[in-house]
């Protein structure tokens, strides 16, 4: 084999090893965004599900747990919980590629309010705000529910991931009116 056939090997290895970094980078900075893009769409189909489970009259009314099953079987592979179901909503970070579920009133607000408002799917009965809880109270006479979901979504790129802090929250919400 001649020399100059080596050092072209050599020279494409050296190549190669200088570029794969680069390649490898944006290979998973691609399936980054196609894991945020795929759980932001899921997450908004699980709280239109959980909205429209909230608000649908029947023999038997609604309770938040009506809506974290229905939440739940829509977002398949990641736990959902209810920290504080009737909020508000926090700023608070969910455990990693895990999500919280709300059910509150449209734009909650950010404090416990003295007189909690009607922001509960049907089924649920009045009860005392818990800490830092709003108190339960059920909705009716066709008033508006909103379903928020929190996700932490942990990314896997290195440098992707250091530069959004470790984590992405995507967030979805969805407003429907009470059918009772």
């Amino acid at each position: 084999m001649s020399k100059t056939k080596q050092l072209q090997r050599s020279q494409a290895l050296i190549e190669f090893a200088l570029i794969s970094p680069v390649l490898l980078l944006l290979l998973f900075g691609i399936i980054d965004i196609g894991r945020a893009v795929f759980y932001y769409d899921t997450l908004s189909h699980a709280a239109r599900e959980g909205a429209r489970t909230a608000v649908l009259a029947s023999n038997r009314l609604p309770t938040n747990a009506d809506v974290l099953a229905t939440v739940t079987t829509q977002l398949v592979g990641a736990p959902v919980t209810e920290p504080c179901p009737q909020g508000p909503v926090t700023s608070a970070t969910p455990p990693a590629n895990a999500a919280w579920l709300y059910v509150t009133e449209p734009n909650p607000p950010a404090v416990v309010e003295a007189t909690p408002p009607l922001n509960a799917p049907g089924g649920e009965y009045a009860a005392a705000a818990s800490g830092s809880c709003s108190a339960v109270n059920p909705a009716g006479n066709n008033t508006q529910l909103q379903v928020t979901l929190r996700f932490n979504l942990i990314l896997i790129t290195p440098v992707i991931s250091q530069a959004t802090a470790d984590h992405i929250i995507l967030r979805a919400a969805s407003v429907f009116r009470t059918e009772y």
